[in-house]
């Protein structure tokens, strides 16, 4: 959230490159919330929605049970979860079978924002998919155009040239990497 894709922060330059590389009029003109904030914020009540994947903020977080408090609170909570146990997962309104990290074929990014490659080994269990697969159908049912994508491969691809253009729009440029 604090960051556009492939680590851009946002000037009208960065805004300008991202909205022409995917061809829409919409792009984040600011940084969103940092977690903490982020759960601050649904505390207070300025988010009646959230969806938490990958992550376990009621353990992760600090000061556990404010974060617990507002997600109890939140008016609609949807968790993508291997474990219905997890404590995030006790308080979803809807709870997404995901795929643990031994059935996850794609990247993974570090919160040093380091980006590793990674294959599952096992089948994924039962419903589990993809939280990929997830955010795209979401997004298409919602009526955003460009998230047909039939597999991972496709968007470290998009992922890749994405950061290709980037570098040679901004050869001298470094950029933020730490978050």
């Amino acid at each position: 959230a604090t960051q556009l894709a492939s680590h851009m922060g946002f000037s009208e330059q960065e805004q300008a490159l991202l909205a022409d590389f995917w061809q829409c009029d919409h792009v984040a003109t600011k940084p969103g919330l940092a977690a903490v904030e982020m759960f601050d914020a649904l505390a207070k009540g300025n988010i009646k929605a959230i969806w938490i994947l990958g992550t376990n903020p009621v353990v992760s977080l600090p000061e556990s049970d404010k974060i617990a408090k507002a997600l109890a609170d939140c008016p609609f909570v949807v968790v993508s979860e291997v474990s219905p146990d997890s404590d995030t997962a006790k308080l979803a309104d809807v709870l997404l079978p995901a795929q643990g990290w031994s059935e996850k074929c794609g990247t993974v990014t570090n919160s040093e924002r380091t980006i590793s490659r990674q294959r599952g080994f096992i089948a994924a269990k039962g419903q589990a998919k993809p939280d990929w697969w997830a955010l795209s159908q979401v997004a298409i049912n919602m009526g955003f155009s460009g998230f047909e994508y039939q597999d991972n491969a496709a968007i470290f691809s998009e992922f890749a040239l994405l950061s290709q253009t980037v570098k040679q729009v901004f050869p001298h440029k470094r950029f933020n990497l730490g978050g």
